[in-house]
């Protein structure tokens, strides 16, 4: 099979994975809002036994992680660390705003992750911006009449806008050490870099994380095989074959699907734009998913 054959397998692949990605981290915003403790911990806990299910299929790549130079290392290590900080400004503002206003503002991230991307010297087909302001307006048309003016709103949108502005540099730099390494291997660092950097904040700052009841540690458990291992790992697969602009796209994809997961539980009902907002932020992330470049520096790793 000759290199093109491989690469557009590789895509193939990588977009299914990159479609259940948008399913599993769609479960995160409703499963956050039915945790009963602080959530800060969640993302912790969810980043830690991420790291614990993905090593020992990383411990098999050993010697690839030791070819990485101290650049690349330095990249993922920072890729962890914007990861977890992007956790810690996320979940928490799923406590002060709606699930749909949280996640249409983090949503944006696609837009931040275009800019990265541009000051990067990538330069994106003019398709691929259609698609994304397609994609937009279908998010605002979702929640532009959500977002809410008394200052505890106000705190969760800010939060949510940090969130999107972290995920985007943590797919930005991820993206150049992801085509060098199998994804267990990478998520494996990341998850790990994340879950230490957030340990250090909740000890220092004397937060609960291991007492709660049992049915918050089934939540938490819930948001790691879905959010993490489902989600946030396929979307590092993808990061394969897609750009991390591409990916960002995706994510939006997460509002209408977060959206109805609220409906059904924790019963957040949505507003009567869902379907019309829908099916703008297909269509728009579909243009973009046709008309998208490869990732940077691809490989056919695994």
């Amino acid at each position: 099979m000759n290199r093109a054959s491989v690469r557009a397998r590789h895509r193939r692949i990588d977009l299914i994975a990159l479609s259940v990605a948008v399913l599993g981290i769609s479960s995160s915003g409703p499963l956050v809002v039915a945790f009963s403790g602080p959530v800060l911990p969640i993302a912790f806990w969810r980043t830690l036994l991420g790291a614990l299910a993905t090593a020992p299929f990383a411990w098999r790549h050993r010697e690839r992680l030791r070819l990485l130079t101290g650049r690349e290392w330095a990249l993922m290590l920072l890729a962890g660390l914007f990861l977890g900080a992007h956790f810690a400004t996320w979940i928490p503002s799923l406590r002060y705003t709606s699930i749909a206003a949280s996640i249409a503002i983090a949503a944006t991230q696609v837009v931040w992750a275009g800019i990265l991307a541009y000051l990067a010297g990538h330069r994106a087909p003019r398709k691929e911006w259609f698609g994304v302001a397609v994609a937009l307006i279908g998010v605002t048309v979702l929640t532009g009449i959500d977002f809410g003016l008394d200052p505890r709103s106000l705190i969760g949108d800010a939060l949510a806008l940090a969130a999107a502005l972290l995920a985007a540099a943590y797919m930005q730099v991820g993206q150049h050490v992801r085509s060098r390494l199998p994804v267990t291997a990478y998520t494996t660092i990341v998850y790990a870099t994340s879950a230490m950097s957030l340990l250090v904040f909740l000890t220092l700052s004397g937060q609960n994380f291991t007492h709660f009841p049992a049915r918050d540690w089934w939540i938490i458990v819930g948001i790691t095989l879905f959010a993490q291992l489902g989600g946030h790992t396929l979307m590092n697969q993808a990061l394969r074959s897609y750009s991390a602009a591409t990916v960002s796209l995706a994510v939006l994809l997460e509002v209408p699907g977060a959206t109805l997961m609220g409906w059904v539980w924790p019963g957040q009902v949505p507003q009567w734009q869902l379907l019309p907002a829908g099916l703008l932020i297909l269509a728009g992330v579909g243009m973009v998913l046709r008309s998208s470049q490869p990732a940077p520096e691809d490989t056919i790793s695994a």
